[in-house]
């Protein structure tokens, strides 16, 4: 057997020990689904660097790391929410450790809108339910959905009836704690169905604590209806010894729009794979996103953006900072079906490295198929601007003050299209923190 199987059968056989406890699936329409799913992983294993998507991001530490389920005990303060998310009232379902806590949680507010975890006494029933979770194209597209989707213990439903217009944004908060000790792993999941001719916004949230070794595989499934409106923002600020795998998966409706903000600010290695796909023509979709590393870290965002019909547009910028010895992956895809005409599709990475050790590799692709678009993409990736460094020092400002003002400058024009505004200022002050002189950047930019 070489290594490569090896390490596959390894964590195959790691992750199967964690199928013991009663997940929500059991005794219902899901316990195959979910059996199906870790047939589907078993026959794959853990992706490594052989595999074309997976080239620049060795997930090794995770296949070598014995994982346990997490400790009932987790609990987390309700300061550490609104640290991390800006929020103190409103709509927030809070899970800890990838299980649903009602006592941090106020969902009893959802106006017209259902917000439950999954494995609540209402969770797995519905038809809509069964015909969408575990069903969105691209939700089991790698190893670590299927995954997912096998060992989930718990996550969020919310759903949007049609024609509703939700003021309030709602807020799905993931926090890993301090565990037992022992290295622990969590695999949360998000189902959102937005309604025909709905509007609303969704703030999922993914932090933990520093110096805790933990996995989070999170898996989010969204369907916009025809007609609907959906914002989204993805945080994730895990702890910096903590992996993070994400999957967040998109079918947008007739004339749908769907908005997209997501930044990685922490993890020691963290992995986001974003796919949207246009069913129905007239479909909008923007997607926008921020990373940061620094030290040794390491961030890897892949996205793929399928125009299946006519008459869609998609928009896609993407930012990343680069510090130290850190490494960063943008890997980005927009295919264009044969019978996908008048697609009008932009797409675009850049990137700043803050030190020679730093580095990122950069890949926008667009395949295109029909003959009738307007499509185009680019990248950049260089170093702060050695003029405007110049000019901010002529005028008394000290190297490290104006190095961190020309990088919150660069970083805020994604941070500025957060329309929530306690969330844009929470990420704000928590980048601001993570620069060498915040005092600056507060004084400047107040």
């Amino acid at each position: 057997m070489t290594a490569v199987a090896e390490e596959r059968s390894a964590a195959v056989t790691a992750f199967d020990g964690l199928r013991t406890s009663r997940g929500p699936g059991v005794g219902s329409w899901l316990e195959g689904r979910q059996r199906e799913a870790f047939e589907r992983f078993g026959s794959r294993g853990l992706p490594t660097t052989r595999d074309e998507e997976w080239r620049q991001t060795s997930v090794a530490p995770i296949a070598r790391t014995s994982w346990t389920r997490p400790p009932h005990a987790g609990r987390l303060t309700a300061s550490l929410i609104a640290s991390v998310t800006g929020v103190t009232s409103g709509v927030t379902a809070v899970f800890v450790d990838g299980r649903y806590s009602a006592e941090m949680s106020s969902i009893s507010d959802a106006t017209g809108v259902a917000v439950t975890n999954l494995a609540g006494p209402r969770g797995l029933d519905g038809e809509a339910l069964q015909s969408h979770l575990g069903r969105v194209p691209g939700s089991g597209a790698t190893p670590f959905g299927d995954l997912n989707m096998a060992l989930f213990e718990d996550g969020a439903l919310v759903a949007v009836p049609a024609d509703a217009a939700i003021a309030e944004p709602i807020h799905l908060v993931f926090l890993s704690s301090a565990g037992d000790g022992r290295p622990f792993a969590s695999h949360p999941r998000v189902l959102v169905l937005a309604g025909k001719g709905s509007e609303a916004t969704v703030v999922e949230t993914h932090a933990g604590l520093d110096g805790v070794l933990s996995l989070t595989n999170a898996v989010t499934e969204i369907v916009v209806g025809d007609g609907a409106r959906l914002d989204h923002y993805r945080m994730q600020r895990e702890g910096n010894a903590a992996f993070h795998v994400g999957v967040l998966a998109v079918r947008l409706g007739r004339d749908s729009r769907f908005r997209s903000v997501t930044v990685s600010l922490g993890a020691l290695l963290s992995r986001l794979d974003l796919m949207v796909r246009f069913d129905a023509p007239g479909g909008d979709a923007t997607l926008d996103g921020l990373f940061m590393a620094d030290g040794s870290r390491h961030v890897d965002v892949h996205s793929r953006v399928e125009h299946n019909v006519p008459h869609c547009s998609s928009r896609q910028l993407y930012k990343g900072i680069l510090d130290d010895t850190s490494r960063g992956v943008f890997n980005g895809l927009v295919v264009v079906e044969k019978g996908a005409q008048k697609t009008d599709a932009a797409q675009a990475n850049r990137n700043i490295l803050l030190s020679r050790g730093a580095l990122v590799h950069s890949t926008p692709q667009l395949l295109i198929l029909a003959d009738d678009v307007k499509c185009k993409h680019g990248s950049t990736t260089g170093q702060l601007d050695p003029v405007a460094l110049f000019y901010l020092r002529s005028r008394g400002i000290g190297e490290a003050a104006a190095r961190s003002l020309l990088t919150y400058a660069f970083a805020s024009d994604i941070l500025s299209r957060i329309s929530v505004e306690p969330l844009r200022v929470a990420v704000e002050k928590y980048l601001a923190e993570r620069l060498q002189d915040a005092s600056i950047i507060r004084e400047v930019f107040a």
